[in-house]
Formats: C-alpha cells, sequence, structure tokens
C-alpha cells in the first residue's frame, strides 16, 4: 500500500474514533450484565437455594491438600474441591469438574510458582461436617455437607464463608443436544464419534458420578428421585451482540461462588474502574466488570470495564485485613452487597439506641465465563500482611530506574526530529527538568511498529544521542497489532511461523487498528514472546539504542471493527479459546517487551515499558496508566483512587495523564494537575493529537513558573521516591497508599481518597476542585504531629485541617517521626543530580525520635541484586542525637554524594552541634535556629551518604 494511502486509512481512523469519542463513551458499545448471557444466568439464581453438597466420605487428606468431592443434586454433576494451606497465612480453594468432558483452562504464567504448603490435620468429622487445622491462630476450616459450605474460622470468629449464600454455580462442559440427536458432518465425523461413544457410555455407567445430563433417560439419584434435565437457554450455545456473534463451540462453561466478610463494611480492589475507593453495592444496579477494553474518553463514577483487570478485593475493619484474588482470566463480573449498605446515618444511629445487634456483613460474588474456580484467601491480619501475602503469590512491583520516576513530556504525536528537538531545548530554555520525552505511533513508517518514518525521523540514532548527551532519553511505542503488509517483515516473518492468534476456521485472525487490517500475535505462546522479545535487540530494532524504551498501548487487545472493540471470543490461542485468556492478553505484551530490553543488555539493564492493559502480576514488568482520561475536574480528582486501588493490588508504578488525554485544559486545572502529577508514582504529561499544544512553557510566566516549581519539587524527592520503589520492590507494600493502610483502626480513614500517603510518611492532599480557596485535610493519628513541607508549621494528628491556598500551593505534610532525604539541587535531569548532595529533612515526634532510611545503587543496573551494589542506611535520631548506621554490611557501593544539610523541625536551640565520624573524629557544626518554626538548620555536615556518623545536638 502506498505511503500517501497509508496515511488516508489512518487519519479515517482516527476520525471515526473523535467521532465516537468527541463527548464521552458510547455505553451501548459495552455490553451489560443483561446482554452478557452467562451473567445474566449466574445472576438469575436466587441465594439459599444451593443444590451442590460436600460427599464427606470422599474426603482424603494428604501433607500438602485436601480432596473433597461435590455434587450438584439436580443433574448429578460432581465437582473435585481441593484445598490448601499456603505458607504466610494463606489458603487456597480449587474446584473443578471431575470429569470434564476436556480440560478447562487455567491460568498460567500469573503466579510466581507452585506456591509452597504446610500440613493440615483433621480435628473432627461426622455425617454433617468436617473440621480441619490450619495450624495459625486457632485457624480452622469447617467444611459442611448439605448445602455444601466452608468457613474459614479463627477462633470463635468467622473470617470468610465461601457458599453461605448458596450461589456456587458450576456450568459443566457438555454436548450439545441437537449436535447429539443429528448426523455427524464428514469434517469433524471421527472426533463427535469418538466423544459420543464416550458419552454414552458414561451415561449408562457414571451419571450419578458427573457424566452429562443430556441422555434422554435419565437416571435415578440415591435416593430414588428423577435427575432433573436442564433446559438450554438463550446464549448458552451462541451469543450475538450488535453485529458480532461469538460461536460458543464448547457451550456454557461459566463459573460462579460467593464469599461473606462478617463484620465487614469496607472492601477496595478490583480495578479498574473509574469509581470511588471504596467500591460499592452493587443490590439492584449493575455489577463490577472485569474485561480488559479500549473504552474512549471514558465515564467517571461508573462500574464498567476498562483497559485492565486484577481479580483482587481486600476486606478491612478495626480488627483485620483481609484479601481474596481470584484467579480467573476470563470476563468476570464481581457483585457486593452489604448489609448496612441501605441504611441511612439515622438508621444506623436508631440501631445503636436502640441495641440492634445486627453485625455488619458484606457478600462478594464472582462471575466468570469459563476456567476454574481457583481463589486464594488471603488472612492478613494487618495491611502488610496482605500485601506481602499477595507479593509471595504474584510478585512485587518491579525496581525502576530512577530516571523513569522523573518527568515525562509526551503528545500524539511529536512531528518529527526537528520538532523533538525543539521542546528538548524549551525545556533548558525555561529551566524545567525533564526525563523523557515520547513517540506516539506516528514516528513509524506506516504504522509499522519497529520502524521509523523514513522522511520525519531519517536519523533516530541521531536523535538519541542528542538525548543522550544531556543523560536524557525516550520513550516510543510499539502496539501488538501488525500492519498487513507482505513489504513489512515483522508481519512476514509471525505469519511464516504462525505465531498470530488463529480465527475460529483456523486461519489468521484478523481485525481494524491504527494500520488499518490487522493481524494480532498470539502472546500467550512461549516462543512468540521470545520471537518478540529478540525484535528488540539492538540490531534487530533499527535505529533503537540503549535510552530507547517502550510503551505498549492498545494491548487489551483492542480491535475496532471487534465486539466491544476487542477480540472475538472465538479466536483461538493454541488449543484455547480467547475467552479463556483475554484479561492475561495485556500481562504477556508487556513481559514479552520488558523481556527484551533486559536481554538487548545482557541482562544488565533495567527495562521500562508502560502498558495500558493489565491483570494481577502486571506489577513485575512495568508501570501502568489510567487511559484515556479528560481534560476536566472529574478525572484530576478520579485520578487518586484509581491509583489507589491499583496499589492495594500491587500495582504501584500508577500514573494519569497530566492535564487530560482528550480535550484542552484550561491554564488553572492544567496547573493543578502538574501539581498533583508530581505528586503521584508516574508522572507523564500525554494529549490527543486534535488538541493544542501543552508544552509547560506555553501558558504565560506566570503558569510556567508554577509547573516548573512542581516539577521540581518532584525532582526534590526523588530519592525518597527512589526509597519508596525500592521497599515496594522488597516488601510489596504500596508506594502511594490510602489512609487506613497505616491507621487501620481509625474509621475516619477508611473512605478518604481525596487524598493519600506515599510511603508512610508523606501526606498529601492535591488541590482538585475549580477556583478553590482552600482545602480540608484530615491529618491522621492521635498523639502525633505532622509538619507543612513547605512552611514547617507544626500540626496535630486525628483534626480535619482547612489549609488556605493560592494556586501555588502544593499541601503536602511529613509525619513526626519522620527522616526524609532530598536532593534540592535540581538539575535538568535526574542522572545530572546521581552525585549530587543530600538534605535529611528530620520530623521529630512529640516524643523527640525520628527514624528514616536512605537508598542508594547505581540508579539503573541489576547489580544491587546480582552483585549486591547498594547503599541501604538507618537514619535514627534520639536522645538529641542524629545517626547514620548500615542495613546491609553485606552489600558492596561506594557513592560521591554526601550530606550537605539537615533540618530538624520541631527542634529545640542547642547551644553547640558536632559530628563524630565511624573512626572518632569530631567536628565542630555550624548551625542556625528558627524560633518561630522550631527549626534547626545543620550547615555542611560534609559526611559521605555511605557512611558511619552521629551528630550530637547538646
Amino acid at each position: 500500500m502506498a505511503p500517501s494511502i497509508d496515511r488516508m486509512v489512518s487519519i479515517m481512523i482516527a476520525l471515526l474514533f473523535l467521532c465516537l469519542g468527541a463527548e464521552a463513551v458510547d455505553r451501548s458499545n459495552f455490553k451489560t450484565c443483561d446482554q452478557s448471557s452467562f451473567c445474566k444466568r449466574q445472576r438469575e439464581l436466587m441465594p439459599g437455594q444451593s443444590p451442590y453438597r460436600a460427599l464427606l466420605d470422599t474426603l482424603e487428606l494428604s501433607d500438602s491438600r485436601i480432596t473433597l468431592q461435590l455434587i450438584n443434586d439436580n443433574n448429578k454433576v460432581r465437582l473435585l474441591l481441593e484445598l490448601y494451606r499456603l505458607q504466610g497465612n494463606m489458603t487456597r480453594i480449587k474446584i473443578n469438574e471431575l470429569k470434564p468432558l476436556k480440560p478447562r483452562y487455567e491460568v498460567p504464567d500469573v503466579l510466581l510458582n507452585d506456591p509452597p504448603t504446610e500440613p493440615m490435620t483433621l480435628v473432627a468429622q461426622d455425617v454433617n461436617s468436617v473440621v480441619l487445622s490450619l495450624g495459625v491462630d486457632e485457624q480452622r476450616v469447617i467444611v459442611n455437607a448439605r448445602p455444601f459450605r466452608l468457613d474459614i474460622v479463627e477462633g470463635p470468629k468467622v473470617l470468610l464463608s465461601l457458599n453461605s449464600r448458596g450461589l456456587l454455580a458450576f456450568e459443566h462442559l457438555r454436548l450439545r443436544k441437537d449436535t447429539i440427536s443429528h448426523k455427524i458432518t464428514s469434517t469433524v465425523g471421527s472426533m463427535w464419534d469418538s466423544i459420543k461413544s464416550v458419552f454414552s457410555s458414561k451415561h449408562d455407567t457414571d451419571a450419578e458420578d458427573g457424566g452429562g445430563s443430556d441422555n434422554a433417560e435419565l437416571p435415578d439419584d440415591e435416593d430414588g428421585q428423577t435427575v432433573k434435565e436442564e433446559e438450554d437457554k438463550p446464549g448458552m450455545w451462541e451469543e450475538t451482540f450488535k453485529t458480532h456473534s461469538d460461536s460458543k463451540p464448547n457451550g456454557p462453561t461459566s463459573i460462579s461462588l460467593d464469599f461473606s466478610f462478617p463484620g465487614v463494611e469496607h472492601l477496595y480492589g478490583i480495578p479498574e474502574h473509574a469509581d470511588t475507593l471504596k467500591l460499592k453495592n452493587t443490590d439492584g444496579g449493575e455489577p463490577y466488570r472485569l474485561y480488559n477494553l479500549d473504552v474512549f474518553q471514558y465515564e467517571l463514577n461508573n462500574l464498567m470495564a476498562l483497559y485492565g483487570a486484577v481479580p483482587v478485593i481486600i476486606s478491612h475493619n478495626t480488627e483485620r485485613t483481609m484479601g481474596v484474588f481470584w484467579l480467573n482470566a476470563a470476563e468476570s463480573w464481581v457483585d457486593i452487597s452489604s448489609s448496612t449498605s441501605g441504611k441511612t446515618v439515622f438508621g444506623k444511629m436508631m440501631d445503636f439506641v436502640q441495641g440492634s445487634n445486627e453485625a455488619p456483613q458484606t457478600d462478594v460474588r464472582w462471575i466468570s465465563e469459563s476456567g476454574i474456580i481457583d481463589v486464594f484467601f488471603m488472612s492478613g491480619p494487618r495491611p502488610n500482611d496482605v500485601f506481602a501475602q499477595y507479593a509471595s503469590l504474584t510478585g512485587t512491583q518491579a525496581f525502576p530506574a530512577l530516571a523513569t520516576l522523573g518527568y515525562h513530556q509526551c503528545r500524539w504525536n511529536y512531528n518529527d526530529q526537528e520538532d523533538v528537538k525543539a521542546v528538548d531545548e524549551g525545556f533548558d530554555e525555561h529551566d524545567i527538568p525533564y526525563d523523557f520525552i515520547w513517540l506516539d505511533i506516528e514516528h513509524t513508517d506506516g504504522k509499522r511498529y519497529f520502524t521509523w518514518d523514513p522522511n520525519k525521523f531519517s536519523q533516530p540514532k541521531e536523535m538519541l544521542q542528542g538525548l543522550m548527551d544531556k543523560r536524557r532519553k525516550m520513550v516510543a511505542i510499539v502496539d501488538p497489532h501488525i500492519k498487513v503488509d507482505s513489504g513489512y517483515s515483522i508481519h512476514n516473518e509471525i505469519r511464516s511461523k504462525g505465531f498470530y492468534v488463529k480465527n475460529k476456521d483456523g486461519g489468521d485472525y484478523e481485525g481494524w487498528c491504527w494500520p488499518g487490517n490487522s493481524g494480532y500475535p498470539d502472546f500467550t505462546n512461549p516462543e512468540m514472546r521470545a520471537w518478540w522479545a529478540s525484535k528488540f535487540a539492538y540490531d534487530q530494532y533499527t535505529g533503537s539504542m540503549e535510552n530507547l524504551f517502550t510503551w505498549n498501548d492498545m494491548n487489551e487487545p483492542s480491535v475496532f471493527n471487534g465486539p466491544e472493540v476487542t477480540m472475538h471470543k472465538d479466536a483461538m490461542h493454541g488449543n484455547w479459546e480467547h475467552r479463556d485468556v483475554h484479561n492475561i492478553y495485556g500481562i504477556y505484551v508487556q513481559r514479552a517487551t520488558a523481556e527484551g530490553q533486559i536481554q538487548r543488555s545482557g541482562g544488565t539493564e533495567r527495562p521500562f515499558v508502560l502498558t495500558r492493559a493489565f491483570f494481577a502480576g502486571s506489577q513485575r514488568y512495568g508501570a501502568v496508566w489510567t487511559g484515556d482520561n479528560a481534560a476536566e475536574w472529574g478525572h484530576l480528582k478520579i485520578s487518586i483512587p484509581m491509583c489507589l486501588s491499583l496499589g492495594l493490588v500491587g500495582i504501584s508504578f500508577c500514573g494519569a495523564d497530566v492535564g487530560g488525554f482528550f480535550k484542552h485544559p484550561s491554564t488553572e486545572l492544567l496547573v493543578r494537575w502538574y501539581q498533583a502529577g508530581a505528586y503521584q508514582p508516574f508522572f507523564r504529561a500525554h494529549a490527543h493529537l486534535d488538541t493544542p499544544r501543552r508544552e509547560p512553557w506555553l501558558f504565560g510566566p506566570d503558569n510556567t513558573a508554577l509547573i516548573r516549581e512542581a516539577i521540581r519539587q518532584r525532582y526534590t524527592l526523588l530519592p525518597y521516591w527512589y526509597q519508596l520503589f525500592y521497599n515496594a520492590y522488597r516488601t510489596g507494600q504500596p508506594v502511594m497508599r490510602p489512609l487506613w493502610v497505616e491507621y487501620p483502626e481509625d474509621p475516619d480513614t477508611f473512605a478518604i481518597e481525596d487524598e493519600y500517603l506515599l510511603g508512610k510518611d508523606l501526606l498529601v492532599h492535591p488541590v482538585t476542585e475549580e477556583g478553590a480557596k482552600g482545602v480540608t485535610a484530615f491529618l491522621p493519628g492521635k498523639g502525633e504531629v505532622w509538619y507543612d513541607v513547605h512552611t514547617f508549621q507544626k500540626h496535630k494528628g486525628a483534626q480535619n485541617l482547612y489549609i488556605p491556598v493560592t494556586m501555588s500551593s502544593i499541601p503536602v505534610f511529613q509525619r513526626g517521626g519522620s527522616i526524609i532525604s532530598r536532593k534540592d539541587r535540581v538539575r535538568r535531569s535526574s542522572a545530572c543530580m546521581e552525585n549530587d548532595p543530600y538534605t535529611l529533612y528530620v520530623a521529630l515526634s512529640p516524643q523527640g525520635t525520628a527514624e528514616g532510611e536512605i537508598y542508594i545503587d547505581d540508579f539503573h543496573t541489576f547489580k544491587f541484586e546480582t552483585d549486591k551494589q547498594f547503599i541501604h542506611r538507618r537514619l535514627h535520631f534520639s536522645d538529641n542525637a542524629l545517626s547514620s548506621s548500615n542495613l546491609a554490611p553485606d552489600s558492596q557501593f561506594t557513592t560521591a554524594s554526601w550530606i550537605e544539610k539537615v533540618v530538624i523541625m520541631g527542634a529545640s536551640r542547642p547551644t553547640s552541634v558536632s559530628l563524630t565520624t565511624a573512626d572518632g573524629t569530631k567536628t565542630a557544626l555550624e548551625f542556625e535556629f528558627d524560633s518561630a518554626a522550631s527549626v534547626l538548620t545543620l550547615r555542611k555536615p560534609g559526611v559521605n551518604a555511605g557512611a558511619d556518623w552521629t551528630v550530637f545536638l547538646v
């Protein structure tokens, strides 16, 4: 296809989507539960009518697990329940068909490994129940036989109940009745004959123990009752949405299970939704949907599915935090019902006055289209325990290179190399630091990824070298839809190797995306992923260099002419339908890309890959962002709970497009968004090609100064950000976290979503209201104090504090009792600051103590892990002495950075200050004391940041 035609196709596609997304998402393009037949069927089931019974005489107990059969008393299909006690205070429960006609999909590659198990013991058993010991804090599993119910208890308290509402439902694989009764075609005759033969013999002998239920002569069950014949319902064997047909060759395969959390009113998690942090009650409305979709300009406060899906719910009350991980990659829906959700404040007060003993309870129901039930219960009991438990299953946040925590400048699209150079020089001219400039799809040769436009980007290495000379980097987009073009080597190789996803008839699946007609590589195939990774080698990706990194967009996958703008569910990935693997397609794309970046460096350099689609475990491979938002105040506000939700389920490296992707922000909104984005983990400005240019210096000198200051604040805090990400990598704790994580016993924190903590020591309350003259921040912690980081003014905890604001205000507070390291010399990029000195900000607690850390390595390689090349030190203040001690005595690393200044908030005036080093050398230090602010400043301690030392205040 000629380049001019390529451009015409791209323009037509862009115009089409501009029309569709000009105002807001067209909801009619996406299914509701009623339009998703399996969701509708499952939701029609009524609580309290479970047909499932546990056959206790089938129980088998080994060192690592118990197995137990369940039977559906209506159709006599048997299920196999497996229960594992896992190390780290977790329980795993799997339910599958005992004798399926063919294997059902079980999600691979998301778990780090087979979770290690611990032995269980049988405590008691009778005809109605079984009690097993989990060996931790009097934890027990109680299995009741009829109807089947499983409770996990600790002492007298029920922590979690399964099937307490009787909503377990498992649509078993079966043969279609009209298929059995009609003549088998010659094409599939032998296959169906063999299945039918097996099926018939199974019906003759095994109807009671798990055979199908489609035989005309239905057997009696053990009580002499006739097995109920199951009726076919609409959508079980084929389904149509708009003009798209779903053939469903395996028939109905959906699963459902309910969980009850006694004593719990607050649930969080299951991103991604543009909604509140606390999950809402869905009674009488739509459930939360988990199905990765390309949703153009999504609506706010809506439970519609967005780009990613992490099937993890976290429950919390004043006594305990717990989690449930539903490991299933198919389309899923989540219903939430709370016993107190419908009550007004007055109603709750009346309950209290009248002595109502109704305990709160929240019920959750998971519904998935296919696969098996594979669920992990993480029993906490503290928030950090749940984070560690989940991290032990799916991994921690990848430790990013320092530069990726700086500021990123992006738009769709920078026009050419001269444009890139001009923007880069603009940052220097206006003294604004940045680390990455980004290129969207227009940089390629006709949307052929791994290529460059020969006219606009004819010398990519020259462009990249120019950035490298300034110690800056670039990100270029590489999407997983491949232009079908016989002159494109990437397409030819994928086709020749058979690596494309197939359609239901066995040919290569094709759909429309940015290049026009596109093929979709099958990233579930490890051979395909290895080949993709090899394409990032410098001799394969022409024009690439070590400072070029990658953005994987559209990897839900996005198919413009597909059902719900994604791939047909009956497309094939090897032996599995797309319906089985849909939600893990995106993580496989990001994984293959990250592995390619690591391989190109010989395994030494940390990768950077931004992904739009994600799943559980995506944290291991890079960063995510909240997708195609809009330049509206509501989108700025919603970015906070969206990123908080992601952090709670392991994905800390999250951000939103600063300024909004669609539309054009007012200068006030743009400034406020920069101020908020500077305090979120991933900090990138991005804009649609149809919007006016938005470089930070285009809105007048006053606004340029405000944006510059926000970005500079980000850069001064890079040592703290880096330390937080190191901690997230080591422990799984979120970088950006809700207040309740650090104050789990304070109900006043449970629903707060307009402010948050970075680590445990910085509290941020961005200004997100247009024309705001003030904000009210809740400062948590009875008996604690918080210091305004700009004025050093001290405030008591456990109060709502009104803060007057101007356009320069970014309300941020440091917790009393903490020490935070900063670099106050801001240069043009993070790499230029690597050897600069540190300033320590010591915020004293009411008891006159403080704790902190400092972490240093080479900021970009894996040597911190492979060769123990890092510095990790404890900073401690008590009894008027500040000391630095080594937390990693086995590590080997040196730094040129030194301690330039120490600022102590909440201090008293000393008569003298001295520094003692490890060799016993004692030096007097200059100091200044601000009596009005109670701030003591120590000038030029001059000690190396990796050394042992103590400062004494006398």
